[in-house]
């Protein structure tokens, strides 16, 4: 399932079946921003007004809106996939770096768009 997004935010979002809503939470914050409706139009509007409340609250606070990312991930991943991965990455005549983040970034394209 693919998430909102807006002015560059994400949101996560779930269904709450005991309440019969829609539960969204910014995603890639250090702060804790959620919304909630009890259908599709309305939580898109929930999670507009969300993005737009934070980033007037970080504003007016000179608080950065966002944590940058440096770019650098350590993963520990099974010493199979680990094997693998590196004989692919040398198929293709990359470094397991660059296929990595081929990887990586395709299968975020498919989740966040």
């Amino acid at each position: 399932m693919k998430g909102l997004t807006y002015e560059g935010h994400t949101a996560r979002i779930e269904f709450d079946a005991e309440d019969e809503i829609f539960v969204g939470h910014l995603t890639g914050i250090d702060d804790i921003v959620g919304f909630h409706a009890d259908n599709v139009a309305d939580l898109k509007e929930a999670f507009i007004e969300a993005v737009e409340d934070y980033l007037e609250t970080c504003a007016k606070i000179g608080k950065a809106p966002e944590r940058a990312y440096s770019g650098k991930l350590m993963l520990r991943v099974d010493p199979e996939v680990h094997a693998k991965a590196a004989r692919a990455a040398e198929l293709a005549g990359v470094s397991l770096n660059s296929w990595g983040e081929k990887a990586l970034r395709r299968a975020a394209e498919e989740t966040v768009g």
